[in-house]
C-alpha cells in the first residue's frame, strides 16, 4: 500500500557498501570480464524488446520511486538508480562516465540481485545452450564471466526474453533496457509487484479464498501498546495493523487500496470488475483493525479472527480481522471508472437498497496515493515496527495533534505523516456523517 517503505528486511533487501564499491570498480575501469570496448553509439531501439509490462517499467520506477532514467543512461546513472532502489548509498563517482552498455547493465544487475554464485556454477557448455536457446548471438564478445552472467540472467528471466533477442553486449543500453532490469532486481528482492493473480484470470476467485484463509489476525504488541494509548486518550477512534510483507508495491498512478473486512464482498467487488470488463491486477493484504468497543453494548465475543482486550474504564478494544484489497488497473481510466462503480453498486444509501453487492457499506473505504478526481486529501500517521506497522487515518486539520500524541507515547520512534487521496463518502465519514 504505501510504497516508500521496504517490505522485506534490510538484511535482505539491500545491497551492502562493499558490494556497491566493488560494481562501481568493475564498471569504472573497463569492465574486464568483456573483450568489446563499450561504445557510445545511439541508443538501441527498444521496440522488439518491448511487452506492455515491460515498457511501463519506467513509469512504475518514475511513479514509485521518482527514478528518471536518460534515454542513454551511463555507468554512473545506472550504479546510482541501484542505490536508490536498494536503499543504499552509492559511492562518490567521476562524473565523467562511461556510456552503459548492455553487457555492463546485465553484468551489475547479476550482481545487484544477488545471482553471482548462480551464474559461477555455469559451464560454458551450459551457458553457450542457454545463450543458444535464447538466440542470442554475440557471445563471441563475451568473457567467461560475462557468459555465465548473461546466461544466468537470461534463464532467471532478470533478462526479459524480448531483450535477450535483441541483446548486443557492447551496445548502448537505453533507459527501457536499464528499467527491465532494474526492476528485475527488485523482484530478487522481493520488493517488486507482488499479487495473487489479476481480475480476468479463471482461477481468481480460488485464489482470493486461499489468500484469505490462510491470512490470521495481524498483532504487534510493541504497537498495540503505543496505538491503544491513543484509543483510550482520544487522540483517534481507531487504528490497523498491517504486515509489510504482504504490500503489493503497485505502481501508485495505477493503483488503489479498497478495506473491508468481509470477503463475499471482495469476491463481488472482483466480479462486478470482471462484467464490466475491468482488468487489475489483485493483492490482498491482511489487515486488522482495532477500535473502543462500549461496555454497554454487551459481552464480545472472541473468536480466531476477533479478540478484545478489556481496558480500565470497563470498555473494551477489539481487534478485528479485515484486508485491504490492492488493485493496479491497466490505464487511469480504468482507476477512475473504479469510483463510480463503487458509488453505483457497492455503497450503501439506505437500508433496504437493492442491486448492491454483498455487505455493502454506507462508508466505503478506498484510497489513492497520488492525487485523484473525485476523491479527498486526507492525512495518516504511521508507526513502523519490524516487519510491521499501525496508523491512523485523520482529516489534515487533525494530523499535527495526532502527530504530536503518538510521539509523546512513544519518544523513540519515528512517526511518518503523510497526505494522500480517499472517496468523498470515507472523508465525509471523517467529517462526522453518518452516509
Amino acid at each position: 500500500m504505501l510504497y516508500f517503505f521496504k517490505s522485506n528486511t534490510v538484511a535482505r533487501k539491500v545491497l551492502s557498501i562493499s558490494t556497491v564499491l566493488l560494481i562501481s570498480a568493475f564498471a569504472v575501469t573497463g569492465t574486464p570480464s568483456y573483450a568489446a570496448v563499450p561504445t557510445a553509439e545511439t541508443a538501441v531501439s527498444a521496440s522488439s524488446q518491448q511487452s506492455s509490462t515491460a515498457s511501463s517499467n519506467i513509469s512504475y520506477l518514475e511513479n514509485r520511486f521518482g527514478l528518471h532514467l536518460s534515454a542513454a543512461p551511463t555507468v554512473d546513472e545506472y550504479i546510482g538508480a541501484l542505490g536508490k532502489l536498494l536503499k543504499e548509498q552509492a559511492p562518490s563517482l567521476s562524473g565523467d562516465s562511461a556510456p552503459l552498455t548492455q553487457g555492463n547493465a546485465v553484468s551489475l544487475a547479476i550482481k545487484a540481485a544477488g545471482l553471482e554464485e548462480l551464474a559461477d556454477t555455469y559451464s560454458p557448455e551450459k551457458a553457450a545452450a542457454s545463450l543458444k536457446k535464447a538466440g542470442i548471438q554475440d557471445v563471441n564478445v563475451l568473457g567467461a564471466d560475462a557468459t555465465r552472467e548473461l546466461a544466468a540472467a537470461v534463464d532467471t528471466g532478470l533478462l526479459p526474453v524480448g531483450a535477450a533477442k535483441s541483446f548486443k553486449a557492447d551496445s548502448q543500453a537505453d533507459n527501457v533496457f536499464a528499467a527491465n532490469l532494474l526492476a528485475g532486481v527488485l523482484s530478487f528482492h522481493g520488493d517488486y509487484k507482488s499479487y495473487i493473480g489479476s481480475v480476468l484470470d479463471d482461477d481468481i476467485f480460488a485464489k482470493l479464498n486461499d489468500a484469505y484463509d490462510t491470512q490470521e489476525l495481524v498483532l504487534a504488541a510493541e504497537l498495540q501498546k503505543i496505538f491503544d494509548e491513543g484509543l483510550k486518550q482520544g487522540l483517534f477512534t481507531g487504528y490497523n495493523i498491517k504486515d509489510k510483507r504482504y504490500e503489493a508495491h503497485f505502481d501508485p498512478a495505477l493503483s488503489l487500496t479498497y478495506g473491508h473486512s468481509d470477503l463475499k464482498h471482495a469476491i463481488q467487488l472482483i466480479g462486478l470488475l470482471r462484467s464490466e470488463g475491468i482488468q487489475a491486477k489483485v493483492q490482498l493484504e491482511p489487515k486488522t483493525s482495532a477500535f473502543v468497543y462500549l461496555q454497554e453494548w454487551g459481552t464480545p465475543e472472541e473468536s480466531d479472527d476477533y479478540k478484545v482486550v478489556q481496558i480500565e474504564n470497563g470498555n473494551y478494544i477489539a481487534y478485528a480481522k479485515e484486508y485491504d484489497l490492492a488493485l493496479e488497473f491497466e490505464s487511469a481510466a480504468d482507476k477512475e471508472q473504479f469510483d463510480s462503480l463503487v458509488n453505483q453498486y457497492a455503497k450503501k444509501d439506505s437500508e433496504d437498497e437493492a442491486g448492491l453487492i454483498a455487505a455493502s457499506w454506507w462508508q466505503p473505504l478506498y484510497y489513492s496515493l497520488p492525487a485523484t478526481s473525485n476523491y479527498t486529501e486526507i492525512s495518516n500517521n504511521r508507526i513502523d515496527s519490524g516487519e510491521y506497522y499501525a496508523q491512523s487515518f485523520s482529516l489534515k486539520k487533525d494530523t499535527a495533534s495526532i502527530a504530536e500524541g503518538l510521539k509523546k507515547l512513544a519518544p523513540d520512534a519515528e512517526v511518518h505523516t503523510y497526505n494522500f487521496w480517499v472517496d468523498a463518502p470515507f472523508y465525509r465519514y471523517l467529517n462526522g456523517e453518518s452516509s
